[in-house]
């Protein structure tokens, strides 16, 4: 375990300390002196008076919007994928390696590209469909567009996922559901659904905190626009450290969204388990 743990002392416990001993104090990098300020850097998040506050709260709705709009369909058209992909055919092979293709790509070079095609005035799709539609310019386009490019991108890995996951549900269950007559749709609600549970809850958490760390699609296509309406969490803790030199506001904003995410991971793993039946006495 040492190897393992020495990185990760590195690489994460080490960071994760010093950024909340950084929360803790007026940072700034360029200046020698940095004051020890407590809880300061937190309170003005809720404080309304702030500017750190409409900043900092407006990053975190853009954040919920993406969030909340694309997790659905990367939860969902991946599992319908991975079920159709893991169907015996010719071909099946290559066409799994076709929809994970995009996610080896990095998220420069896909947002460059999605950036032509898509611009209002150059891109692809208004050209070749004759369309005028303001892609990355105006709402509610601006996030059409970053959502379909996630979803284009990523989709492939949690695909793999569930793939993983149907078959390590045993066969003689939809042996035994085909005799009893069910459906397709009848085998795949109480077969591959349940089969599925745990691998559907490790899915829906990865997703959700990838996509409440968006940074890069909002960044390179949209650039927080149109005015600040796409412009994410983490674009804010950026500018705000290493825009405005305050790595205190930066570090306590980001250890918030921390909080957050962490929340939403336990509820939605609360929420997805197996509840068991209670035991009736006789």
């Amino acid at each position: 375990m040492a190897p393992f743990l020495l990185i990760f002392l590195t690489f994460v416990g080490f960071p994760a300390v010093m950024g909340l001993w950084i929360s803790l104090h007026d940072w700034d990098y360029m200046l020698e002196a940095k004051p020890f300020v407590g809880f300061d850097n937190y309170l003005v998040l809720f404080d309304s008076s702030s500017a750190a506050f409409e900043m900092f709260w407006n990053g975190m709705r853009a954040t919920g919007i993406f969030t909340v709009a694309s997790v659905p369909f990367l939860v969902a058209i991946p599992l319908a994928l991975a079920v159709l992909l893991n169907r015996r055919f010719k071909g099946r092979t290559f066409f799994r390696a076709v929809f994970f293709m995009p996610y080896v790509l990095g998220v420069a070079v896909v947002g460059l590209l999605f950036r032509f095609i898509l611009d209002p005035n150059i891109g692809i799709v208004n050209g070749l469909t004759g369309w005028s539609i303001p892609w990355i310019t105006a709402q509610p386009w601006a996030w059409i567009s970053l959502v379909a490019m996630t979803v284009w991108w990523t989709l492939g890995f949690n695909t793999v996922i569930y793939i993983a996951g149907l078959q390590d549900i045993p066969t003689e269950l939809y042996d035994a559901a085909k005799v009893d007559g069910a459906s397709a749709w009848q085998q795949f609600r109480h077969v591959t659904l349940p089969g599925m549970r745990m691998v559907m809850i490790f899915v829906v958490t990865i997703t959700v905190l990838a996509s409440a760390n968006m940074f890069g699609q909002a960044d390179l296509v949209t650039n927080g626009g149109p005015g600040d309406s796409t412009r994410t969490a983490l674009m804010v803790f950026l500018d705000e450290g290493l825009g405005a030199f305050r790595m205190g506001s930066a570090a306590a904003m980001s250890y918030l969204l921390a909080v957050v995410l962490g929340l939403v991971s336990i509820i939605n793993v609360l929420a997805m388990r197996e509840r068991r039946r209670p035991k009736w006495r006789s």
